[in-house]
């Protein structure tokens, strides 16, 4: 099932995705949050449609596509979680997840404008597979409890100021991760029932040029192992967002110019669809 959210930022209409239409989901919830993913949210979706309580979304097509889910309360992030970035990054392989943090505020639409900071010089792009939390998951035993405390995927453009990031970080990465809308969620949030995360095509693009190319076959750290690893040291909650990493191609490489205004970014993961923003 696709879960998604369609209107103008702030009074999103929450919908369910499907082949035969946008359906509305308001007359059994106010959005797609923590409180509508953790109680059974396909199958109080699918008896719906079969008791006729939904109607399709007027005009759906026309209306702006929002994140799939509501500010959640942590956007939490895995680094350097694809061999290949670490080392374009100078960086060796952890041996050990690396976690850090962005602001629920930055979350924004897939296609929403971008507006580049003020004093960037070094805005990057990172496609990412984003997984969000269905229920509570704190002190998981293994990493094959993982599973069951996962509503769904979806698509993230981690957005980094690498300066900030970086250079005046004071050795925490967080300053360069939470300018406004520095996190581009959706289209839409895919349930596992229709999924894997173990294999997806990662790509991104710049001005329609070709950056990242990988798979998410090539974790470090695969899905369940790291909703395992959080869990040991942070509860995470229903409609959290983890970022799971990014594979090589970024600006940070030094093979690609950092982002300017107008530019153009584009991301896909195979399953999941695709974003676009311009750099304004």
């Amino acid at each position: 099932m696709r879960f998604g959210r369609r209107g103008p930022e702030g009074a999103e209409t929450p919908v369910v995705v499907r082949e035969d239409g946008v359906w509305d989901l308001t007359p059994l919830t106010a959005d797609i949050d923590g409180s509508f993913l953790e109680a059974d949210p396909v199958g109080r979706v699918e008896d719906a449609l079969a008791g006729g309580r939904l109607t399709r979304l007027a005009d759906a097509e026309a209306l702006r596509i929002g994140a799939p889910i509501a500010r959640p309360s942590a956007v939490v992030c895995i680094g350097m979680n694809y061999a290949a970035h670490a080392a374009e990054s100078g960086a060796q392989p952890p041996r050990d997840p690396v976690m850090f943090l962005k602001t629920p505020n930055t979350v924004s639409g897939p296609y929403d404008d971008v507006p580049l900071p003020r004093g960037s010089e070094k805005t990057d792009w990172e496609v990412e597979l984003a997984v969000v939390i269905g229920t509570r998951a704190s002190y998981l035993d293994s990493p094959a409890d993982a599973a069951e405390h996962i509503a769904g995927y979806t698509i993230a453009n981690d957005l980094s100021e690498r300066t900030w990031q970086l250079e005046i970080s004071g050795g925490q990465w967080s300053k360069g991760k939470c300018a406004p809308r520095f996190s581009p969620l959706g289209p839409e949030l895919v349930t596992p029932d229709e999924i894997s995360p173990a294999d997806l095509r990662l790509r991104s693009f710049v001005n329609g040029e070709a950056r990242q190319d990988s798979t998410t076959a090539d974790l470090i750290f695969p899905v369940d192992v790291i909703v395992w690893h959080l869990s040991q040291y942070l509860t995470l909650e229903p409609g959290d967002v983890i970022l799971t990493g990014t594979p090589e191609g970024v600006a940070l490489s030094g093979r690609f110019p950092y982002l300017a205004q107008g530019d153009v970014v584009e991301v896909s993961i195979d399953g999941l669809g695709a974003q676009r923003q311009v750099i304004a």
